[in-house]
């Protein structure tokens, strides 16, 4: 059964506790639509397209909390990732403490900005939605052919993302964070993602 928190935010509805600015509530407000337009498309069940389109609404729901706030919500766990990384991690806390139990949705939203090994299907969608959402204003002709390219080849699609993200890291001289490198090595041996089939 879908947890109430969970049913309010794919219709729209943000919890009380959520922080972020019109500019990033148009954000979420996109990847949550590309989230259901890529759920109709390749069919997926219910419950499943209600947890995809939530985790677009949800993803950067504390985006707009300060630090402080976020490391609260983490306690000791937060320290291991820099400010700009926490609010997923602090998001995924906030609705299990709230009682949400998703396992997948919860992991989705902690490492929608790193990847991660064990992300399944609603990770992988996610991860997708918010790089390729239309609203970003780079490279916009290749994120627009990587959109169209969804949600049937998921797999190619984020791993070519993947493979952009670290790349884009290594040129500028930047540390890999393990969660990403395993992701990359799951795709890269040919594995999708965690628990379900590919599309």
């Amino acid at each position: 059964m879908t947890h109430p928190v969970v049913e309010r935010a794919a219709a729209g509805h943000l919890p009380a506790w959520a922080e972020l600015d019109e500019k990033r509530r148009r954000h979420v407000e996109r990847v949550a639509g590309l989230l259901e337009n890529w759920a109709i498309a390749a069919a997926v069940p219910t419950d499943e397209r209600t947890r995809w389109i939530a985790a677009g609404y949800l993803h950067d729901a504390l985006k707009g909390a300060s630090e402080a706030e976020l490391l609260a919500l983490l306690g000791g766990d937060g320290r291991e990732f820099p400010e700009p990384l926490l609010h997923g991690p602090a998001v995924a806390a906030r609705l299990r403490a709230d009682g949400v139990d998703d396992e997948d949705l919860l992991t989705a939203l902690a490492y929608h900005t790193l990847g991660h090994p064990d992300l399944g299907r609603t990770g992988w969608a996610l991860y997708a939605a918010d790089f390729l959402e239309p609203g970003r204003n780079d490279m916009n002709e290749w994120r627009a052919a990587l959109r169209a390219r969804m949600p049937g080849g998921m797999a190619e699609v984020v791993k070519e993302i993947v493979f952009a993200r670290i790349s884009h890291l290594l040129e500028r001289g930047l540390p890999l964070r393990w969660e990403t490198v395993e992701f990359w090595n799951r795709m890269a041996g040919g594995q999708p993602w965690a628990g379900a089939s590919e599309l």
